[in-house]
């Protein structure tokens, strides 16, 4: 199971930084036509929300994630307490995009909020996606597992669908790292219900999505941050490149609007199913973070 907990931690982080290039241009013609076809990780454009990173670097979703996993390795566990003050230290000297609930969660612990208040009223599915280091500490405790991924989720994302997105993926992603397939795990918690009730309807008819065109199915169900739209694309896409995580992270880049926070999902769960030969190893070269993710995960005990 380790050679796949680490490939879920590295899928997930691979691709977000492929996402980098193209990530939140909606036009998917733009894409076509200023980008090309997202096979490699490229740097941003100049005018793009993330200028000042490079090729290999990540977005702003895939920078928290990395805090959250050095986060887990300096306290020897999850600590809302600690990670909201290691995300603090960072996020208030930060030099990537900063978004809406991003702001709003600074704003609110520096004006002493507690963590348990800090979040914003945000459904992004961005709080949600960046769990797979949680998922690779607590990768043999369900219980623990899904208290921290719900509250990692709220100190940044309060809406109660963000919370209930993140433990639907911890779920899946547990259930994959333990032999199930990624349809199998999906249709089980899909069956066994998600509270948020809008979001639990989106997640049950994206199911009829599966193998038809990505770019117009994720255009259907939305391109936008917002979990009731993002993670319905996140069920397509696994579904319908359960064995073929190269294709499945092209296709959700080309397919537009807010594609990091998507991937770190498919990734995710992909990654726990397939494994890291499954990764395209130019990506893992590419990343410029890869021996820092790397050496953090080799310090998190096994068991």
């Amino acid at each position: 199971m380790n050679d796949h907990a680490t490939a879920m931690v590295m899928a997930s982080f691979a691709a977000d930084s492929l996402a980098l290039g193209a990530h939140w241009i909606y036009d998917t013609n733009t894409i076509d036509s200023t980008v090309g076809r997202v096979e490699t990780l490229l740097a941003p454009s100049p005018d793009s929300y993330h200028s000042h990173r490079q090729k290999g670097d990540f977005t702003h979703y895939g920078d928290q994630t990395l805090l959250l996993l050095e986060s887990l390795v300096r306290h020897s566990g999850f600590s809302l307490s600690g990670f909201a003050d290691d995300w603090q230290k960072v996020m208030q000297n930060y030099d990537g995009y900063m978004d809406k609930a991003s702001k709003t969660t600074l704003e609110n612990l520096q004006a002493g909020l507690s963590p348990e208040e800090s979040g914003a009223p945000s459904s992004d599915l961005g709080g949600a996606a960046r769990i797979a280091p949680l998922i690779y500490y607590y990768r043999n405790n369900l219980e623990t597992l899904l208290k921290a991924a719900r509250a990692q989720t709220k100190m940044t994302h309060a809406a109660a669908a963000a919370a209930d997105g993140a433990e639907f993926l911890a779920k899946t992603t547990f259930k994959v790292l333990h032999g199930a397939t990624p349809t199998a795990a999906i249709e089980e918690n899909i069956d066994e219900g998600v509270r948020d009730m809008d979001l639990d309807a989106r997640l049950r008819s994206s199911l009829d999505s599966v193998g038809k065109n990505s770019r117009e199915v994720i255009g259907r169900l939305g391109q936008m941050c917002g979990i009731a739209a993002a993670l319905p694309g996140v069920v397509h896409l696994v579904l319908s490149y359960e064995n073929d995580l190269k294709t499945a992270l092209i296709e959700n880049v080309m397919a537009g609007g807010d594609s990091a926070a998507r991937g770190l999902a498919a990734g995710m769960i992909l990654g726990a199913h397939l494994g890291i030969e499954a990764i395209p190893s130019e990506w893992l070269e590419d990343l410029r973070k890869r021996d820092q993710i790397v050496n953090l995960l080799k310090k998190i005990p096994v068991g």
